[in-house]
């Protein structure tokens, strides 16, 4: 292993706070990680980490080499940055929301890579934000607020939680006036948000007892337009239903406020050209989806 590869493991190191946390962001084996780190220990003649109670920390020698390695890594990624007109290589993995990666991430990326050949790209799908370091995320796409953790966003959007039904259900059973009235109606439930069947509105929560729960939206909304009730998912998930007539919005005036859609990034510095190339593609595109515009 070269020194610059041992300096980039020991930065990795201290900012995932574990040797295993380290090899899953780099991408390498734990064994090959803690080689890396005592090959740069005995280099440097000194003990560059210790193991707290929760995680290593760098200790005095290793907190002085890390500014000096942090300095000499940007200064080796000005030097060997890839020219705008170079040809993109290596990999990327991104993850995004089932539905909303399944319908509009994955038509955006299979564009970014008919542009880029020598490019990969790993799409994992999961309505959980998975960490970053755990799970070697390099982009993600993301729905509802973001915690204040110093990640870099871009919001590209947003969607509103609405309440929908069929014509059919409808003219069978009529359309509630307030949310308290939904407890005289067929509840199409989305289990996989959570085990509490209520719902919530702008100022109060229903509690519910649904006639179905299922925990995929899919099967949600075939319930839904089937008419056997009323189902409550998000607005990009039934756009076109609404728009042709197939699905009817109700309770308008008791919705809660927009969520944002961002794009996400751990971190905005020494960011690979690969990276910056498809943040700002996927900026482009799913920025112009009408699905995301103020519904």
């Amino acid at each position: 292993m070269g020194r610059i590869d041992e300096l980039e493991v020991f930065i990795a190191i201290l900012e995932a706070g574990s040797l295993s946390g380290a090899a899953r962001r780099l991408r390498r084996s734990p064994p090959s990680v803690t080689r890396s780190l005592a090959a740069l220990e005995e280099r440097v003649g000194a003990r560059l980490v210790e193991r707290t109670t929760r995680r290593l920390a760098a200790t005095d020698a290793g907190l002085r080499l890390a500014d000096s390695a942090r300095r000499v890594l940007a200064d080796y990624q000005d030097a060997v940055r890839e020219e705008d007109s170079a040809e993109l290589r290596g990999k990327l993995r991104i993850t995004a929301p089932h539905v909303f990666g399944r319908r509009h991430v994955t038509p955006a990326i299979i564009a970014f890579l008919d542009l880029h050949p020598a490019l990969q790209v790993e799409m994992v799908f999961h309505d959980r934000n998975l960490d970053f370091i755990e799970h070697g995320i390099d982009l993600a796409v993301r729905i509802g607020p973001l915690p204040d953790t110093g990640m870099v966003a871009r919001k590209v959007g947003e969607v509103t939680r609405v309440l929908v039904a069929s014509p059919d259900y409808l003219a069978r059973r009529g359309a509630p006036a307030t949310p308290q009235e939904l407890e005289g109606h067929d509840v199409i439930y989305n289990s996989g948000l959570g085990n509490n069947t209520e719902w919530r509105f702008r100022d109060q929560v229903v509690r519910l007892t649904p006639r179905l729960s299922v925990n995929e939206i899919d099967a949600m909304l075939m319930a839904v337009l089937a008419g056997r009730g009323i189902g409550r998912p998000l607005s990009y998930q039934v756009a076109d239903q609404l728009a042709s007539g197939a699905l009817q919005r109700l309770l308008v005036a008791y919705e809660l406020a927009p969520v944002p859609v961002q794009l996400v990034l751990p971190s905005a510095r020494h960011m690979p050209p690969r990276l910056r190339a498809c943040f700002d593609f996927l900026l482009e595109k799913l920025s112009a989806l009408p699905v995301l515009s103020p519904f």
